[in-house]
């Protein structure tokens, strides 16, 4: 049985989270991986600074991060390896290569997600509940340079204002997804949410309420995933969110 991430941001740090839903990794019942882009048509509280002095992350530095926090049941989150991740982001780079995205201009968002600045660095974890067959992803991402994230972000919420409706056919299956802006606050400098509704070729139905944040360098995702997930979900995820970026 495969765990399915939802599409998750037009940011960095969602890249990772895309990415792990293309991958598919072993975990929560009744889910299956998905084939549409990362789709986040957020709000933002303001532009990520590019002058900010960097600071330096490695992926062990991020991975820590994300070992201290807990859901919001109190459970510890599963740090998920390096090499998974990497998977899952090389799958995501095919993504633009082998499905056909309508409209055209969304594609923009699949491609910008699978890119990785070199030098950047980034970790993952997830929390399965079998109960409510929910799952919670968290990624934090570091870049070198602050302003690659800034224009990444203006890029996405370009094309992101064309794709509140996308739909993905790969081998002649197609994947239709919805995204509504959910407005949030948090610590970042910017702060892009998202509820995403998508339909498998099969039929079934997924729902994703995905948080992001940026803060200089360092961005952090956090999506709940299920079949009923609403906003009303915000808060606990912007508390994971918030977490992370007291790390800055």
């Amino acid at each position: 049985m495969k765990i399915r991430f939802a599409p998750c941001g037009i940011v960095l740090a969602a890249a990772l989270a895309a990415a792990l839903t293309r991958c598919g990794n072993s975990g929560t019942a009744g889910t299956s991986p998905s084939t549409g882009p990362a789709g986040n048509a957020g709000t933002t509280s303001a532009t990520p600074s590019a002058s900010a002095v960097a600071k330096a992350y490695t992926n062990d530095d991020l991975a820590a991060m994300l070992t201290k926090l807990k859901d919001p049941k109190g459970r510890a989150f599963t740090v998920i390896a390096a090499a998974q991740i990497d998977q899952g982001l090389q799958v995501a780079r095919q993504l633009p290569k082998t499905a056909v995205i309508t409209p055209k201009a969304c594609g923009v968002l699949a491609t910008n997600n699978s890119q990785v600045p070199e030098g950047s660095t980034y970790a993952a974890a997830n929390s399965i509940s079998a109960a409510d067959k929910t799952s919670i992803t968290v990624t934090a991402f570091a870049v070198k340079d602050a302003s690659s994230m800034a224009r990444q972000l203006s890029a996405s919420q370009k094309a992101a204002s064309q794709c509140s409706s996308v739909t993905i056919a790969v081998a002649g299956k197609k994947t239709t997804t919805k995204v509504m802006p959910v407005p949030v606050t948090t610590s970042g400098d910017t702060s892009p949410g998202s509820l995403t509704s998508e339909t498998a070729p099969t039929g079934r139905k997924i729902t994703a309420l995905t948080v992001t944040a940026i803060k200089g360098n360092l961005a952090a995702t956090v999506v709940k995933t299920g079949t009923a997930i609403t906003p009303a979900a915000g808060g606990e995820l912007v508390k994971l969110v918030n977490t992370i970026l007291a790390n800055k």
